[in-house]
């Protein structure tokens, strides 16, 4: 019991994917986070009604794409916010080195990378729905 604690620490403690989301800000990846776990659930939904109930279905998938596009544009939102905090920290210093303005550039990005893909693997969800709907 206490290796697979221990294990299961490291894991979420040394995860690329934790640190990512750590330095894309917790705010805006933790609402992007919401959208896609929200998209997904309604996609799921949106499958298992899929021969049962198809207005419901059709509801859940119209929720499911609005969701997505929330998260997308949370990711965009993000990265603006970013960047002119990042130029605002420029501005102060007067002048840096380009490591630290690419440094500067990547984290602000990390929001619309991750808001990006929260709207493509619905988006991939939702046609595989409607291939099935329509067979």
């Amino acid at each position: 019991m206490k290796i697979s604690m221990y294990l299961l620490s490291t894991f979420l403690v040394s995860n690329v994917f934790v640190d990512r989301f750590m330095e894309g800000g917790p705010l805006f990846m933790s609402l992007i986070l919401i959208c896609f776990l929200l998209s997904l659930f309604f996609v799921v939904n949106a499958f298992l009604n899929l021969k049962k109930d198809l207005a419901k279905c059709k509801k859940m998938t119209t929720l499911a794409s609005e969701i997505s596009l929330l998260g997308l544009v949370f990711g965009f939102l993000g990265s603006i916010i970013g960047l002119i905090t990042a130029f605002d920290a420029i501005e102060s210093m007067g002048s840096i080195s380009s490591g630290m303005l690419a440094a500067g550039l990547k984290i602000s990005f990390l929001t619309t990378v991750f808001g990006t893909f929260t709207f493509v693997i619905t988006r991939i969800c939702i046609v595989v729905l409607k291939a099935f709907r329509a067979a």
